[in-house]
């Protein structure tokens, strides 16, 4: 029954195909490895609800795609551009996190055959926030939501898995979560790349959200500096070094961090804390005058709570 609905849906997008406004040009970054990169801003109706990075490597017995997109249509987007540049079949798709556009393109690629792996913290997050998920969606995306419905991941890893395939070697690794508690990334240790999922933002401010974990996302991103990672591809934002990682998000999380913790040592109220807080040197950043005082506030919810 699962597989029949999989194909009705299949079929009925494949209808729909003519009113999809969204194309993908992959972007090399390596040798058999590439990038989608996303809209910088919020999601709209005209970027398909696509506003982060997505990729896929190509080996000798398949490719392994690195996040499914928000909808079954962004998904079968992204498998028309991976056909550009491979003839091999999706093998395998790794959810990096629980955000609408790591997973709810899964749907399309389960259709075709695709094994989906992602860390198992994102199983229970995706399980609670998955329907509001989509029904956000709907309300920005109406119709071209049609044929999305939250399709969790095949089998899960605890901190780490070794994929072998076609002569690739892909490490994924957990650390402590950050954006959302199941956030992973992808080591390519051969060609120096990381996919480092919403672990990693540049351009644009980083969002500290209600089911964020700002002390465990700066944990973790130092455990991903170990790595020393030559390309990166972030979540958000053009593809980068380690040096702009730090700049744009390892720095910024500190500052919070630091700020609210000393705020909250103190007894200084959640106001006080806010209003004395200095965030002046991101204000380049896209989308920053949104985000800052969410971001600021829920850290020190955050740290005040522990």
């Amino acid at each position: 029954m699962i597989r029949l609905t999989s194909i009705v849906l299949f079929l009925s997008c494949l209808a729909m195909g003519n009113a999809f406004a969204l194309t993908l040009t992959p972007v090399r970054v390596a040798p058999d490895v590439y990038a989608f990169i996303g809209d910088t801003g919020m999601r709209t109706a005209d970027n398909e609800g696509m506003n982060a990075n997505t990729g896929f490597i190509v080996t000798g017995e398949g490719v392994v795609v690195i996040d499914s997109g928000p909808t079954w249509k962004v998904a079968k987007e992204i498998h028309r551009a991976i056909k550009t540049v491979t003839r091999q079949p999706v093998k395998i798709v790794v959810n990096t996190g629980d955000q609408d556009h790591r997973w709810l393109g899964n749907g399309y690629f389960k259709s075709i055959g695709a094994e989906i792996v992602a860390a198992r913290p994102a199983l229970a997050d995706m399980q609670t926030r998955g329907e509001m998920q989509l029904d956000g969606l709907r309300q920005t995306l109406d119709k071209k939501v049609v044929g999305t419905r939250p399709v969790y991941p095949d089998r899960f890893f605890d901190q780490s898995e070794t994929l072998r395939l076609g002569g690739q070697k892909i490490q994924l690794l957990y650390f402590h979560g950050g954006h959302t508690p199941g956030d992973s990334v992808v080591w390519l240790p051969k060609q120096n790349v990381l996919f480092a999922g919403d672990m990693i933002y540049v351009d644009r401010l980083l969002g500290v959200l209600p089911f964020s974990s700002a002390t465990g996302w700066l944990a973790s991103f130092e455990m991903m500096e170990k790595l020393k990672s030559k390309t990166i591809i972030p979540g958000h934002g053009q593809v980068c070094d380690l040096a702009r990682a730090r700049r744009e998000t390892g720095d910024y999380l500190r500052l919070l961090i630091l700020h609210m913790q000393q705020a909250v040592d103190k007894g200084i109220a959640l106001q006080d804390a806010i209003d004395s807080l200095d965030q002046s040197a991101f204000s380049h950043l896209i989308n920053f005058d949104l985000l800052k005082g969410g971001n600021a506030s829920r850290v020190y919810l955050e740290i005040e709570g522990q």
